[in-house]
């Protein structure tokens, strides 16, 4: 791993004898140059004394912590990188440094191959989706803070996106409801050269039949009951940009034969008339739907299929990249507490647990909904654990659509965050007391309670 012919340089910071040299090796085997340091006051030190290309330092450490040492890194040594590492206990101050200029943060306990792949980024500049800094999480920069990732089959996903938009094929765009589908198409359509003319989008599956129809194609006067102008569709609308169909999986066999014609030829009729309009648009398509099944039971044509899905992307849901919703649920805090002018101050720790533990089977529509329930019912700056919704549970579940009780859902997170917190302590329970801020005694009940081995 080099830059511009030298070695990639990186400086362990980490006051644990153990990990540091876990650390050394696991990063010698991937081509870097490593020098460690048991402190931060010895990192600064080995900093003022020559260059680096990244600090990964521990977040708890004595004397000076991770976020101190950022602190002075940003002041003294200006853009070098800092990677956080953290355990799953102190997630939210990972999250507060990644505020303060950190680039990002790795858990201990997780895949050492993700901390290579941040650092194989780092190498090659690639910064789109990794920073997350002060700018990057302006309230009212939504969908691209929601593009922002840590998770590698996420990033995969948006570099898929982004060379598929430099050419003009057909893209189809699949995954769970509240995935952030049309935000994709939207960022397809930045990276395209037609961003500076027009995205429509058209939500199918909100018009009846005849209706989708003259939403695409317009009409003319008098072509029907109602139509007491021309009215011009939205393929024309998009000439020179991007025509997005969300939820294309609901449109009627009917109206699918009519689009494939439209699709094929880029030349449109409006309802009414017999006049041929060329129509230069870039197509992008989604839905929630097996569109494979459907076309199985007769509702989708395969023709229209092949057309659409030139090239198919398929959106992660939120579980597949929980290591994103320490940053997401900050920035969704702060988005409602200034739309609502509520300033929130507390929030009790069992809700955080909640919140970085649930599965959310309504993606990022549901933790925004959530979240902003919480600030609106919030007392006092206070956030508290038994305002959180009734969940309805997961379709995947057994007992589809049956509802969970709230003492039910609190259990399961509670006994979820303890095993996970038990595994990143290599199951020392005194040590996992510690972390969690209980008794030993307590948390053997707990796990006696809750049958965890």
């Amino acid at each position: 791993m080099k830059i511009n012919n030298r070695p990639f340089r990186v400086l362990v910071v980490d006051d644990e004898p153990d990990y540091r040299e876990v650390l050394e090796l696991m990063l010698k085997e991937a081509g870097c140059q490593i020098e460690t340091a048991a402190s931060a006051f010895e990192a600064l030190d080995k900093l003022r004394k020559r260059s680096f290309d990244l600090v990964l330092t521990d977040l708890m450490m004595a004397g000076m912590d991770g976020i101190e040492l950022l602190e002075k890194i940003r002041h003294e040594h200006g853009a070098l990188k800092v990677i956080i590492i953290t355990g799953y206990g102190t997630i939210e101050n990972a999250v507060a440094a990644m505020k303060k200029g950190a680039y990002s943060y790795f858990i201990k306990g997780n895949d050492p191959d993700e901390l290579i792949k941040v650092i194989n980024n780092i190498k090659g500049g690639d910064m789109e989706v990794q920073e997350h800094s002060d700018k990057t999480a302006a309230p009212n920069d939504f969908p691209s803070f929601v593009l922002s990732t840590n998770n590698d089959q996420f990033r995969k996903v948006m570099d898929i996106a982004k060379r598929a938009a430099q050419s003009n094929v057909n893209i189809l765009i699949l995954g769970e409801s509240g995935v952030g589908k049309e935000i994709f198409a939207q960022y397809i359509h930045q990276c395209s050269s037609r961003s500076a003319e027009s995205f429509v989008p058209v939500h199918c599956q909100a018009f009846a039949e005849g209706l989708l129809e003259s939403e695409l194609f317009g009409h003319e006067k008098g072509a029907f009951t109602g139509a007491i102008e021309r009215r011009k569709g939205r393929f024309e609308a998009a000439i020179g940009g991007t025509l997005f169909l969300d939820e294309v999986g609901d449109i009627p066999l009917s109206t699918q034969v009519k689009l494939l014609r439209a699709i094929e030829n880029r030349r449109i009729e409006r309802l009414g008339s017999n006049e041929s309009i060329p129509v230069d648009f870039r197509l992008i398509s989604a839905t929630h739907k097996d569109l494979t099944q459907e076309i199985i039971d007769g509702n989708f044509r395969e023709d229209f299929f092949y057309r659409l899905s030139t090239i198919t992307i398929d959106i992660p849901p939120l579980r597949s990249r929980k290591e994103d919703l320490p940053i997401l649920i900050d920035f969704f805090m702060k988005k409602s507490q200034k739309e609502h002018n509520i300033i929130v101050t507390n929030i009790e720790p069992a809700v955080r647990r909640f919140l970085l533990y649930y599965d959310y089977p309504g993606n990022i529509r549901e933790l925004k909904n959530i979240i902003e329930r919480l600030v609106v019912l919030s007392r006092d700056g206070v956030i508290y654990y038994g305002d959180l919704p009734e969940i309805k549970s997961d379709p995947r579940d057994e007992g589809q659509g049956n509802i969970i009780h709230l003492r039910e859902m609190r259990r399961k997170v509670e006994a979820n965050y303890i095993e996970k917190v038990l595994g990143t302590c290599n199951h020392n329970i005194s040590e996992a007391a510690r972390v969690l801020g209980i008794s030993r005694r307590q948390l053997f009940n707990k796990i006696t309670d809750y049958g965890i081995k």
